[in-house]
């Protein structure tokens, strides 16, 4: 992709000031130069969305006290916004892509999808009717070594499948936090985040990584939910089993108050010729091992890299990307998805993006677990 095309013109919701993630879909927006911020609604609180389209330099009157209006005028303006990043608690992910999608704005969505499954479904019947595109963040699948493993499993590397492991631990919500804590506070609220705590916060992400780099279809689940800390009112650990319909056998492990785990997002796989290794907080390099051989260290651009990992690594070898970059190569792929729409390219182009489906899955996968759970970790099937 050249690096002297028109930035697209970008939106966001959400995403202002003390917010978390919008500052890094920001970053990861901008380190290609393949988008500019031009509107935002920034905040549910027009005071605060104000103030924080005059902290980012938008203009006034591209800053919005709703993203309702924002939608309405943008898709009005002959140079209104060709995409909207929407970094919103989860039960505003639909209500917010609605008014863009049903306008022919591109859609750039964090994960999981919405909050709740009946609601995943009115989403996923929408971005199917919708002429624009519905793109899901799981950054994860950014990362050069994982996109290396998913195409060493697609190639036989491993030979056939047999055992998946897959775990994101953190230990942030090992108290109770103070009411202050707006990140806390939304993401242990069923009505705002859905009826998954820790499964839905970062479970999501570790059962899409698992299913992306091995591209197993996962047939079944039981799972055991635990909500340790008194009074919160959703999960905070889960262990959970997984069985995959050609055969291969997978455990998940998702925790929030495991001391000692930052973001700790680690994935195993094993085939009947092989096996890979990756951890996410050492996102630099790969175990992988032969049977019967001594285990290869691969290194992100290092000299076991596949050409195809090339577009996806910005400094060379030796000098670490993480999660940033593997966040801006959703945000370049996602430009490159844009323009090919734009130029009347139907179809894949080429990508290796999460959209709708990934998010379906994900939704599928929280609703199961939560059923699970309540019948004693009894076995539930997944579409």
């Amino acid at each position: 992709m050249s690096g002297f095309e028109r930035p697209l013109r970008l939106g966001m919701v959400g995403g202002g000031n003390d917010a978390f993630i919008g500052a890094v879909h920001r970053i990861a927006a901008r380190l290609d130069g393949q988008y500019e911020l031009v509107a935002g609604a920034l905040s549910s609180t027009p005071q605060k969305a104000q103030a924080s389209g005059q902290a980012l330099g938008l203009a006034p009157d591209r800053t919005y006290d709703d993203y309702k209006s924002m939608a309405i005028r943008e898709a009005r303006l002959k140079d209104g916004i060709e995409a909207v990043a929407i970094v919103t608690p989860n039960h505003m992910h639909f209500p917010a892509a609605r008014e863009f999608l049903k306008r022919g704005i591109h859609v750039i969505c964090d994960k999981p999808l919405t909050a709740t499954l009946p609601e995943a479904r009115k989403f996923a019947k929408l971005a199917e009717t919708s002429d624009a595109l519905m793109i899901l963040t799981h950054n994860y699948t950014g990362y050069p070594l994982i996109r290396q493993a998913q195409q060493m499993i697609a190639d036989g590397a491993l030979g056939t499948l047999r055992v998946v492991q897959v775990e994101y631990a953190q230990d942030w919500l090992t108290e109770a936090q103070p009411v202050d804590n707006k990140q806390a506070a939304w993401r242990t609220d069923p009505a705002r985040s859905g009826a998954g705590g820790s499964i839905g916060d970062i479970g999501t992400h570790a059962f899409n990584l698992a299913c992306f780099v091995t591209g197993l279809t996962p047939e079944s689940l039981c799972a055991d939910l635990q909500s340790f800390v008194p009074g919160r009112q959703v999960d905070d650990n889960a262990h959970i089993m997984l069985r995959f319909v050609e055969g291969a056998r997978g455990m998940l492990w998702s925790s929030q108050v495991a001391p000692g785990n930052e973001n700790a997002l680690r994935l195993r796989v094993y085939g009947d010729k092989g096996g890979l290794e990756w951890a996410q907080e050492d996102p630099n390099q790969m175990r992988f091992t032969e049977f019967g051989k001594p285990t290869q260290i691969l290194t992100r651009a290092g000299s076991g890299a596949l050409e195809m990992t090339e577009g996806l690594t910005r400094t060379p070898g030796g000098h670490p990307e993480g999660y940033l970059e593997g966040f801006a190569n959703i945000y370049l792929e996602a430009a490159a998805m844009i323009r090919a729409h734009q130029a009347g390219a139907v179809g894949d182009v080429g990508t290796l993006l999460p959209g709708i489906q990934e998010g379906m899955a994900g939704m599928q996968f929280i609703d199961a677990c939560v059923r699970s759970s309540q019948r004693d970790a009894a076995w539930i099937g997944l579409a």
